[in-house]
């Protein structure tokens, strides 16, 4: 009777393990996880931002095309009127030179014209000088020489007519002397005025040349600011497109989880005591508990355990603590070397192997969770310390 009651109560405990395996197996499906969509959503919207912020860079390109165009339409003209400036100037010049040569024509005319000043006011002061010192010679030679007084009339005439002559001359002087000097006046100002003309010129010059070298300075600095939005547009063309192969891999990576929790959903899963443990799991689960959950509680550390045991236990995972552990791209110590190196090292804690051990016993403070990591906005499970499994 004894013994039909151990049985019995085995039986019962057999049952209870198989009905919580059947009402807790919805949990324990390998859903299409929330990580994954939301690293997928975060990979979408940092794909929009990409987006956006190109846009925004062909936008600014575009403007500034535009505006290089204008500047250089602005260069074009100050271009011209430089041009023009640099012609005027040259022509005032030249009006200058032609100016100061007729200057210097009109010094060496009116030189030329007080040196015959000079010569006929001597010739006149002779004259006058003969005139009234031999007016009485010339008078009376003038009685005694003429042969009759007719002669004498013709004579005083021709005296008078000499004398008139040589005013005449001595007028035309004064007043070819007065128009000389006006003319020099003359030149003089108008030399003045192309001189301001002048300096107006080259302050134009100076002026058009700065617009010039300032224009040119901001198309040279439009036209690298162009080459750097450029290179700046390509650079996110080329994330994005490097963002959209993250998305497809993502959303690949979705549809298969999402295939692996529909055939968790049919799945079975074993009882721990239907698992043979290999020699060396125990020394390999410890070490892998240690590298995602050294840091952590001990209930994180049992945590980490289960979930690789509750794998074992799934028929859609590897059926041995090795092949789970090792899976392609599952625990990321076994794939980036930290494990190799714990193992080399030994670096499992007592605590590890302790939860390593629990594990392995069937104990699972998760239920039949299969994925942890670290918690994002968005992802329910269990709450462990420092992760979240699910």
């Amino acid at each position: 009777m004894k013994t039909n009651g151990v049985w019995h109560k085995r039986i019962i405990a057999i049952l209870a393990v198989f009905v919580m395996a059947v009402v807790s197996m919805p949990s324990a499906r390998v859903t299409a996880t929330e990580s994954t969509k939301k690293q997928l959503e975060e990979a979408k919207e940092k794909k929009k931002q990409s987006q956006n912020e190109l846009d925004s860079t062909k936008d600014n390109l575009a403007e500034m095309n535009e505006e290089k165009s204008s500047l250089q339409g602005q260069l074009s003209t100050l271009n011209n009127q430089l041009t023009e400036v640099s012609n005027n100037l040259q022509d005032l010049e030249e009006q200058i030179d032609n100016k100061e040569t007729e200057i210097e024509n009109t010094l060496a005319e009116l030189e030329v014209a007080k040196q015959t000043e000079v010569q006929q006011y001597a010739s006149m002061k002779k004259r006058v000088q003969f005139i009234y010192e031999k007016q009485n010679f010339v008078f009376f030679d003038m009685i005694l020489g003429a042969t009759s007084f007719a002669d004498f009339l013709n004579q005083n005439n021709y005296i008078e007519q000499l004398s008139a002559y040589d005013r005449k001359m001595f007028l035309k002087y004064i007043e070819t002397r007065k128009n000389i000097e006006t003319k020099e006046a003359t030149l003089e100002e108008e030399k003045e005025q192309l001189d301001e003309y002048k300096v107006k010129a080259q302050a134009e010059q100076s002026r058009v040349s700065g617009l010039v070298n300032q224009t040119s300075g901001s198309i040279k600095q439009y036209a690298n600011d162009i080459s750097d939005a450029e290179e700046k547009a390509k650079a996110l063309e080329d994330q994005i497109k490097e963002q959209e192969a993250d998305i497809k891999k993502l959303e690949a990576k979705l549809a298969e989880e999402m295939r692996l929790s529909k055939l968790a959903a049919k799945s079975a899963w074993r009882n721990i005591s239907e698992v043979t443990f290999a020699e060396g799991d125990r020394y390999l689960l410890a070490n892998l508990i240690y590298c995602e959950a050294g840091s952590e509680p001990y209930e994180g550390k049992v945590a980490v355990g289960a979930v690789v045991i509750n794998r074992v236990l799934s028929s859609v995972y590897p059926d041995t603590v090795v092949g789970v552990i090792y899976q392609n791209k599952q625990f990321s110590p076994a794939s980036s070397g930290r494990l190799a190196l714990a193992l080399a090292e030994g670096k499992a804690t007592a605590a590890c192997y302790q939860a390593a051990d629990e594990a392995m016993k069937g104990y699972s403070n998760v239920g039949n969770c299969v994925y942890f990591r670290t918690p994002v906005p968005g992802l329910n499970g269990i709450t462990i310390g420092g992760h979240v499994f699910y």
